[in-house]
C-alpha cells in the first residue's frame, strides 16, 4: 500500500481489531477459513482503486495458493478462538447437508468447493442416478468448477507452472458472485447480444488507454503491446467460451446464439459478464504456456489494467438486469 495508507493505519491503530501476522478466521462465501493477516490498513475512501472506507486486511488463506490472497473488510474477519471455531464447524456441516439435499456437485453459495467435498458429493450422485453419475464424475465436477470461477477452490489449487497472480478488484468479485447466483439459482440469462460486446469493450479500453495522460509506458511500442494483448484476449475468449465459461443453464442459449448469428464469433455477441469469468481462468492458461518471465509479467500488468478499466466503468459495462428464461427454455435446459 501507499505511505499515506500506512500512515493512516498507524495513526488509527486502535481502530484496527486485527494486526499483521495474526491468525484469524475469515469468511469466503458462507464458510469460515483459517487465514493470516498479512497487512492491515484504515482506508479513507479517497483512493479510486480502494473506494470502500474503513478497516481492511490483506489475508492469506491457510493451504491456498497466494493467487487467492485478498483484501477483506472487517466484517469478514473473526478472532481465532474456540467460539468461532465452533461456528466454523457448524457452518461447514450445514453447507454439506444443504449440498446433499440439493443433490448437486457444486460449491455452496459464494464458496470454493474443496477437492474432498467434490469427491463426497460425486459419490452420492453416482448412487442416485446413472445419468447423474456421468455428469458428476470428478473430471466433470472440475470442469463445472472452472466455469463457476470464484466458487472453485479445486481449480484454484490445481494450476501448474509459475504462480501468476492477476488481482481482481473486490467489486468485480462481487459481480462474479451476483452473476453466478442470477444464472444458477434465479434461472436468469444475460440478454444477448450485449452492448458493448467483448470486442467493443476492448476497443473502448484501447482508446481509453491511448487517451490517458498517466500511461506508464507511453509511445508506439506500448500501443503495439496493448493491441497484441487485446487481440490475444479476444482469441482466448472465443475459444474458451463454449468450453469452460458457460454455466450449464446457459448452454442452450449458446446454441440459440450460434444459430441466430452463424457468422459472428462469441466476442461479437457476449459482453463484460462473460469476459470477467475469463480472468479467473487466465492464471491457469498463462501457466501452461512457454512464455518467459518478462513476457508473463508484461501480460499480467496489462490484464490488471484492463480489470481496473472494467472496475472503473462497471455501471456502463455490466447489465443491471438479466432476462427471465421462458418455461420452454427452462424445460429444455434442464433436459440437456
Amino acid at each position: 500500500m501507499t505511505d499515506k495508507a500506512a500512515a493512516a493505519s498507524g495513526s488509527a491503530a486502535t481502530t484496527l481489531i486485527f494486526k499483521p501476522n495474526e491468525r484469524i478466521l475469515c469468511f469466503h462465501g458462507p464458510l469460515l477459513y483459517e487465514a493470516k493477516v498479512v497487512k492491515a490498513e484504515l482506508r479513507d475512501g479517497t483512493d479510486p482503486d480502494a473506494p470502500d472506507p474503513g478497516p481492511h486486511y490483506f489475508v492469506h488463506y491457510k493451504g491456498w495458493k497466494q493467487t487467492w490472497d485478498e483484501w477483506v473488510d472487517e466484517s469478514r474477519a473473526l478472532k481465532f478462538n474456540d467460539e468461532n471455531l465452533a461456528k466454523q464447524k457448524a457452518l461447514k456441516q450445514a453447507a454439506l447437508q444443504a449440498s446433499k439435499k440439493k443433490s448437486i456437485v457444486v460449491a455452496s453459495k459464494h464458496t470454493p468447493a474443496t477437492p474432498t467435498q467434490q469427491r463426497v458429493d460425486s459419490e452420492s450422485e453416482m448412487q442416485r442416478s446413472r445419468k447423474r453419475a456421468r455428469e458428476s464424475s470428478v473430471e466433470k465436477a472440475r470442469e463445472e468448477d472452472a466455469a463457476s470461477l470464484v466458487s472453485a477452490q479445486a481449480f484454484m489449487s490445481a494450476t501448474k507452472g509459475p504462480d501468476v497472480k492477476i488481482p481482481i478488484p473486490n467489486a468485480l468479485k462481487a459481480q462474479l458472485v451476483d452473476d453466478w447466483e442470477r444464472i444458477t439459482k434465479d434461472r436468469l440469462l444475460v440478454s444477448l447480444p450485449r452492448t458493448p460486446t467483448v470486442a467493443g469493450l476492448l476497443e473502448q479500453y484501447k482508446e481509453y488507454r491511448r487517451a490517458s495522460k498517466d500511461r506508464r509506458r507511453p509511445g508506439r511500442r506500448d500501443d503495439e503491446v496493448v493491441d497484441e494483448i487485446v487481440e490475444g484476449l479476444k482469441m482466448y475468449f472465443d475459444k474458451a467460451l463454449g468450453n469452460v465459461l458457460l454455466y450449464r443453464f446457459e448452454r442452450y442459449q449458446y446454441q440459440q446464439i450460434r444459430e441466430r448469428f452463424p457468422d459472428k464469433v462469441p466476442s461479437d455477441v457476449y459482453g463484460a459478464e462473460h469476459l470477467l469469468r475469463l480472468f479467473v481462468q487466465m492464471p491457469s492458461l498463462i501457466a501452461h504456456t512457454n512464455m518467459d518471465d518478462d513476457a508473463v509479467q508484461l501480460l499480467r500488468e496489462n490484464l490488471g489494467e484492463i480489470l481496473k478499466y472494467m472496475h472503473r466503468f462497471m455501471k456502463t459495462l455490466f447489465a443491471e438486469e438479466y432476462d427471465n428464461a421462458s418455461p420452454a427454455y427452462v424445460a429444455i435446459a434442464k433436459a440437456s
